[in-house]
């Protein structure tokens, strides 16, 4: 599009903020309420967009909205006039996890600071974060840019400073290099005159900008002489890249109930399928927000169109579906077919950015709809959601006459193919929620406010990490058509971790709490391969996705479980695959004490995967440590 004339290289994306409070708006955009996971996709999605090539970019990636940025308008508070409140513990532990992967191990070439102040300072004006940690521990090599106004919201909302001159002194002199926005152009000139701000450091801010510029080959003359410089328009809608985005959606449904089971669906069994529900004939809804023009869309109605002969009723005139003056329509289609498939959820009218949601409900009289509609069903009724969020369906979950549950996010232009592909059986399903799907009792205890991961006194806690109340689907459910069965293959039972010899036992707190410092330790040789064997004990073959959980030994600092590790296989029914998962001791089975510091705890640290359990013992080995 760059060589087209319709867009630039820098693409700010991807969006890795944790997704902590299910009522956040822009969750949607997020990977999930967990760190590790985060850290990888953050990581992993920034190879892919910058497709580096030694230090040349095909593009410029940005992770976004550093840090502890994950509201934006609740309750009288919103992300311009927010103070997020966090621990070190937090920062280190939750917060900045998905953003050091982005740097370090992503070598993305910006990251965007937030709107939101941490602990009383505006983030594109803290120094410690943006020189101190940014920059400074994890090295970043590319530019560091504000959100859109942010510096003026610092200034004119915030009132973090007394002249305009300032805060664009404070945000140039914290590290900060481009100002999305017209501010720091109106007010940096004026900074430098008045002695607030030395030349020296707009020109560091220059250089880190125009760099990147130049590793884009912006300055290497004739943009089609470059190597990206037959990319077009024209390759945007190509087939292999519409079939991308049709497996991706196809991947992403994930199966949260199948009494029965009633699916997948029979061509021969369900030929006429009721297609009920406000988001059973969407298109835009399906590609979230923060999306491009769609090569073309397939709706849930026309993808099972294709299998199946159907009855459409909306049942709703949109999400908010507040009357019932359709549900009559409704129930007659359902009575007249085989099979029911009711498509309900949320869209950009209920969460989106600057829309963050006030509970965890289907909206309006959308229930009422579900449950009427199932009653009236002479078939299985099925539910599918559409939403970028956890919703509360424990009502369906616990009525028999809805047989199965699917979620399916917002899956893109060709979710609707996706959707009818699983409720068929074309594709099995193997999606894992990334997210937990709390009742709606949970945020009535949890003000959006509180940034706190750990319980306290009545206050719960955050993510399957930490809360250890009931739930309506936990972090990584998500069945399949088949079932599969794990055994270990080859793990280790103990580990000796040993410090840097140059270390004196004592100080430092190496030892402190029977936990070594991860920066103490050696941990060149820290890498311990687990062999699992993945069994597909049921007669179809399909997809699984390995989660392994590590509960470290008790302790104050300790979450209930962390995900370490996961990896996705395919199997055939009948068949057998052994997968290797490498966990490293510093980075999987450390934890972050109240300090920030993030240590080793020794002793016994228990796996989960699946419903199989393996602990592997952890002791330091002192051997030349002085006394």
């Amino acid at each position: 599009m760059y060589n087209g004339g319709m867009a630039g290289l820098t693409y700010w994306s991807p969006n890795v903020n944790i997704f902590r409070d299910p009522r956040w708006g822009r969750g949607q955009e997020t990977p999930g309420e967990d760190p590790v996971l985060a850290g990888k996709y953050a990581a992993r999605y920034v190879q892919g967009l910058q497709s580096a090539a030694g230090n040349r970019l095909k593009v410029a990636a940005c992770c976004k909205h550093y840090t502890a940025y994950d509201l934006d308008n609740w309750n009288g508070v919103d992300r311009y006039h927010f103070n997020a409140r966090v621990s070190k513990q937090d920062l280190a532990d939750t917060y900045d996890v998905p953003f050091k992967a982005c740097v370090v191990e992503g070598k993305v070439a910006s990251v965007m600071c937030s709107y939101n102040q941490v602990n009383g300072k505006p983030t594109c004006a803290d120094a410690d974060l943006l020189k101190g940690t940014i920059r400074g521990e994890w090295h970043l090599n590319g530019y560091i840019v504000s959100d859109c106004d942010s510096v003026g919201v610092m200034y004119d909302t915030q009132h973090y400073t007394a002249t305009p001159e300032e805060s664009a002194a404070a945000t140039i002199k914290a590290g900060l290099d481009l100002d999305c926005g017209p501010f720091l152009a109106v007010h940096t000139d004026l900074a430098v005159r008045r002695g607030l701000l030395a030349e020296i450091d707009v020109d560091m801010a220059l250089a880190n900008t125009i760099t990147v510029q130049m590793r884009l080959g912006m300055f290497d003359g004739e943009p089609s002489a470059q190597p990206y410089g037959n990319l077009g328009p024209r390759d945007v809608c190509t087939p292999a890249h519409q079939q991308l985005a049709l497996e991706a959606a196809r991947q992403g449904i994930v199966l949260l109930k199948n009494s029965g089971p009633s699916l997948p669906l029979s061509t021969s069994r369900h030929r006429t399928v009721a297609v009920i529900g406000p988001n059973s004939d969407v298109t835009v809804t399906m590609i979230g927000n923060y999306a491009g023009v769609a090569c073309g869309y397939t709706s849930p109605l026309k993808g099972i169109s294709r299998y199946a002969r159907t009855i459409h009723q909306a049942g709703c005139s949109d999400v908010a579906c507040n009357a019932n003056n359709l549900f009559g329509a409704a129930e007659a289609a359902a009575r007249q077919a085989d099979a029911t498939v009711l498509v309900m959820g949320l869209d950009q009218s209920i969460e989106a950015e600057f829309r963050d949601r006030k509970g965890l409900l289907l909206p309006g009289r959308q229930q009422e709809l579900v449950s009427r509609v199932a009653r009236a069903s002479r078939g299985p009724t099925v539910l599918v959601l559409m939403s970028g969020g956890p919703i509360d369906v424990s009502f369906a979950k616990n009525d028999p006459r809805v047989s199965a549950i699917l979620w399916a996010g917002y899956p893109g232009q060709a979710g609707g193919a996706a959707i009818a592909d699983v409720l068929f059986g074309t594709t099995n399903p193997g999606g894992k929620l990334p997210m937990t799907w709390y009742p709606q009792d949970y945020v009535a205890k949890v003000p959006m406010t509180n940034m706190g991961m750990r319980p306290s006194g009545g206050y719960p806690g955050r993510t399957y990490r930490f809360y250890q109340g009931p739930v309506v689907f936990p972090f990584g459910h998500g069945m399949s058509y088949t079932t599969f069965k794990h055994s270990l293959a080859q793990a280790p039972t103990e580990l000796s971790v040993p410090l840097n010899t140059n270390l004196y036992a004592t100080t430092n707190s190496t030892l402190s709490s029977n936990a070594v410092r991860v920066k103490h330790a050696n941990c060149d040789s820290l890498s311990l391969p687990f062999h699992i064997d993945v069994q597909n004990t049921g007669n179809m073959d399909g997809t699984h996705t390995l989660l392994v959980f590590s509960t470290p030994p008790a302790g104050k600092w300790s979450p209930n479980k962390q995900l370490i590790g996961f990896h996705r296989v395919h199997v055939l029914a009948g068949s057998q695959q052994r997968v290797k998962i490498n966990i490293h001791a510093c980075k999987h089975f450390s934890i972050v004490d109240e300090f920030g510091i993030r240590r080793i705890p020794m002793g016994a640290h228990s796996l989960h995967i699946g419903d199989l359990k393996h602990s592997i013992s952890l002791q330091a080995n002192l051997k030349g440590i002085k006394p």
